[in-house]
């Protein structure tokens, strides 16, 4: 079995790769599937609850990304407002602590001699297939209760999120109740994420 990261953000990170094509995809949207990702983790752990659509914080324990003391520290806000909060300085996070950790090879090169950009190599394939091996197993074989938390979660994170190279369109479209079950497993964020990204999206095509 090739070791996986233990945090659902890093293992959402490292989904979003194209082993084939060597690259991140839906790197626009890359942000709001990590905080989502983490926002479901301290739900499955009990760290967060759901208060009146709006997550509150419950049982102590490990607060790796700090989404835990900004929502103690917060008014009570929407799942979404969470999702969107400082999404694009997660995937600087994620993205260095993969990178800490060996998993990932990151590259740093500025365009134009000015802007900034991050080529990202997982530096072993076989990590990327060990995860799409686990969301993939969750939409098939046993009852989707007696699926593990994160696989659950996973996958239907990959479906909110419209990674393709987890779930092609198709799958999508093939799976919808068992997505729909996995996604109430895994909790409000994923339904928050998909909202965020649905109105973007709208907002894009509109403009």
């Amino acid at each position: 079995m090739v070791p996986t990261p233990d945090s659902l953000p890093a293992r959402m990170f490292l989904l979003a790769y194209d082993p084939k094509k060597q690259r991140l995809t839906r790197r626009d949207k890359l942000g709001y599937l990590l905080r989502a990702a983490a926002l479901t983790e301290l739900y499955l752990d009990g760290r967060l609850v759901d208060d009146g659509r709006r997550p509150r914080p419950d049982t102590p324990g490990a607060d790796p990304y700090g989404l835990c003391a900004q929502i103690a520290a917060s008014r009570p806000r929407s799942w979404q407002h969470w999702v969107r909060k400082d999404h694009r300085a997660m995937v600087a996070t994620v993205r260095e602590e993969l990178s800490r950790g060996g998993w990932i090879r990151v590259e740093r090169r500025k365009v134009l001699g000015l802007f900034p950009v991050h080529r990202v190599t997982v530096r072993d394939p076989r990590v990327v297939k060990t995860l799409w091996g686990g969301a993939s197993a969750a939409l098939r074989g046993k009852p989707s209760a007696h699926v593990n938390s994160y696989d659950a979660a996973t996958a239907a994170l990959a479906a909110a999120a419209g990674l393709r190279t987890v779930l092609p369109r198709g799958d999508r479209r093939r799976y919808k109740r068992r997505i729909a079950e996995l996604t109430a497993r895994s909790g409000p964020a994923v339904k928050a994420m998909r909202k965020v990204i649905q109105a973007e999206e709208a907002a894009a095509a509109a403009g």
